[in-house]
């Protein structure tokens, strides 16, 4: 894959982001935007589009409104997280799943009519890194390196980096090596820690 495809695909987040801020000035700044390439959590949605960033800022929303909107180790996404993607443009159209609460969440028609030149935008370049990612470059030229060859998706677990204030998130390793994760306290990119059992 181009090492420009995860960074063209991080600035167009930012981009959709910023978008989003428009319309909801309280929202914070997406420190990390790369950090949402690769990572997939089946509570907040696997796959990554604008109704995921939305799903996100409204996660985000709860973070600087001091909201406690999931439980379960953020498993669970409470009535709070469902006032909040509401505000958003997003609804749940059933019951709450008995695990993950009300995290299914779709973007309503008008939303998707706001949003339409950010979503346009965006798939393009989540089309252009997906095809980068899986070998379907220009003139049909594809490679296959040893993680696809060998059966190992390149992401998975997750393991702690640590900035130079001693912040430290949980990211998938394959994430961190497509461009660095950088602290928004600090400044300094997040590393791998030398003891990974924690």
């Amino acid at each position: 894959m181009s090492t420009t495809q995860p960074i063209v695909l991080a600035a167009e987040l930012a981009v959709a982001w910023g978008d989003i801020q428009r319309h909801h000035p309280d929202l914070p700044d997406l420190a990390a935007p790369e950090s949402l390439i690769g990572e997939s959590s089946s509570a907040c949605g696997t796959e990554l589009n604008f109704e995921r960033l939305l799903h996100e800022a409204a996660h985000g929303l709860a973070a600087a409104r001091g909201i406690r909107d999931t439980s379960r180790a953020g498993r669970y996404h409470n009535r709070r997280f469902l006032g909040l993607a509401d505000e958003l443009g997003l609804d749940h159209s059933a019951d709450p799943h008995p695990s993950s609460g009300f995290s299914l969440v779709t973007m309503r028609p008008e939303t998707r009519e706001r949003y339409a030149e950010t979503i346009e935008r965006l798939d393009l370049a989540l089309g252009a890194h997906s095809d980068a990612a899986s070998g379907k470059g220009e003139r049909g030229r594809t490679f296959r390196g040893p993680a696809t060859r060998h059966g190992s998706s390149g992401g998975g677990v997750r393991v702690k980096a640590v900035c130079g204030c001693g912040r430290n998130v949980r990211v998938v390793p394959s994430v961190l090596a497509q461009a660095a994760i950088v602290c928004g306290a600090c400044g300094q990119p997040f590393q791998i820690a030398a003891s990974n059992g924690a």
